[in-house]
């Protein structure tokens, strides 16, 4: 078949060209927004799960809901070395651009502005000793108005950020709109930012504030929340965002190939899913891999197995093989324990091949190593920084990414 009509889309946050699966998400943000809109309480969201099921395109996806309805909206990608300061200083810059034609007082956003230039220059770096920072390292935020005073810039990002986000909120309830702020790989948030955040929402949510946070991460996100305010449990609302289910992972697939006048024989999809574990990166990698293959429509079994090693080839590089390279021989050392014993507790479990990478106890990895556990520390703290594994429940680890453990089962010691 034409691989120039191939329809099927496995990048890192690329939408696909059917978005299965997901409809139970998008129906809950509308309602979320229009309780807003109307004056009700909401939480803000948090979406967690495993790498390659889509959490990003599905953040991107609300966030064009929210523009949709108006809304001032900016998205940040949260990285373990950042201040959350600069990056939500930026991203509230934008929703307030977005929202500025619609107000009636242009006096208004210009103080709010001045605010958000005094937040956003009190992160900025400093020289040793206190200096001034060199011309280089200084950091302007390209807004025209002079900085505020007293308002957002005490350098206490906590008392900041509920300065800041309240008087954003306020502008945004001027025009009878919201801002909805995204933010991507949450869990890399610093313990002060994540739990400036969490005081600004809840401070938000006492007020009825028209501003939400819609942040996605992986598992143990909500773990990392709840270390930082003990009432985060109650602040957010939690959605895990998992595999899809048969009959959602069979239309990511057949309904993109229908609008090219191609069809699926059924056999072929049993062994598509089977392959694919029902993961939308995955789903996304064999589908393609499949098209170009396939010599003609409907594609058979046969024309998933002649694919098969060129899906798994693509995802051995840059999907586990990527990832893989960024661990130390220590860190391999680990993770090639516990993809053994993953495999042993899914087993254990009664799992089929779904389940094979099941948590594991950290006590069994450091007898299977002949180490103490406390001297394996470093190697499982540095992994969890690096976002290869989790720890969902306390003494526990598990790949954050899907059929990790196989893929490693696979590579030679």
């Amino acid at each position: 078949m034409d691989p120039v009509r191939n329809p099927y889309a496995p990048g890192a946050g690329q939408r696909p060209p059917e978005l299965a699966g997901r409809g139970r998400e998008l129906d809950v943000f509308d309602i979320v927004l229009e309780r807003i809109a109307r004056g009700r309480p909401e939480r803000s969201l948090m979406l967690t799960g495993l790498r390659g099921v889509g959490k990003t395109v599905l953040l991107n996806t609300l966030r064009s809901q929210a523009i949709n309805r108006l809304w001032g909206s900016g998205k940040i990608e949260a990285r373990p070395d950042q201040s959350l300061r600069r990056p939500i200083a930026a991203a509230l810059h934008m929703a307030v651009r977005e929202l500025a034609p619609r107000h009636r007082a242009p006096e208004r956003i210009d103080a709010f502005l001045g605010v958000l230039k005094a937040f956003a220059q009190r992160g900025a770096p400093t020289g040793r000793g206190g200096a001034a920072p060199k011309l280089r390292d200084r950091w302007q935020p390209g807004i025209d108005v002079p900085a505020a005073s007293g308002r957002a810039d005490s350098g206490d990002i906590e008392i900041d950020l509920v300065e800041l986000l309240t008087d954003a909120a306020s502008v945004a309830n001027d025009v009878g709109t919201g801002v909805a702020i995204f933010i991507d790989e949450m869990q890399d948030l610093g313990p002060e930012d994540v739990s400036a955040l969490c005081a600004a929402c809840h401070e938000l949510s006492q007020l009825g504030a028209p501003l939400i946070v819609v942040g996605a991460g992986l598992p143990h996100l909500p773990a990392v929340l709840s270390a930082a305010k003990s009432y985060s449990e109650r602040l957010f609302r939690y959605q895990r965002i998992d595999r899809l289910d048969r009959i959602a992972a069979d239309h990511a697939l057949c309904a993109p190939a229908e609008r090219e006048d191609v069809a699926y024989e059924a056999k072929a999809l049993d062994l598509l899913y089977e392959k694919s574990g029902g993961y939308p990166y995955f789903v996304q990698a064999y589908g393609k891999a499949t098209w170009d293959h396939a010599p003609r429509s409907p594609i058979t079994p046969a024309d998933v197995r002649v694919a098969a090693p060129e899906a798994e080839a693509e995802l051995a590089v840059g999907f586990f093989g990527s990832r893989f390279e960024r661990a130390t021989p220590a860190e391999r050392e680990y993770m090639r324990a516990m993809a053994t014993l993953s495999l042993v507790e899914g087993e254990h479990d009664g799992g089929g091949r779904d389940d094979m990478d099941a948590a594991v106890p950290t006590s069994e990895i450091a007898r299977a190593l002949g180490r103490k556990p406390a001297s394996l520390s470093p190697a499982r703290d540095a992994l969890i920084k690096k976002g290869l594994i989790y720890s969902g429940e306390r003494g526990t680890v598990a790949f954050t990414v899907p059929h990790f453990g196989r893929y490693l089962r696979t590579q030679p010691a």
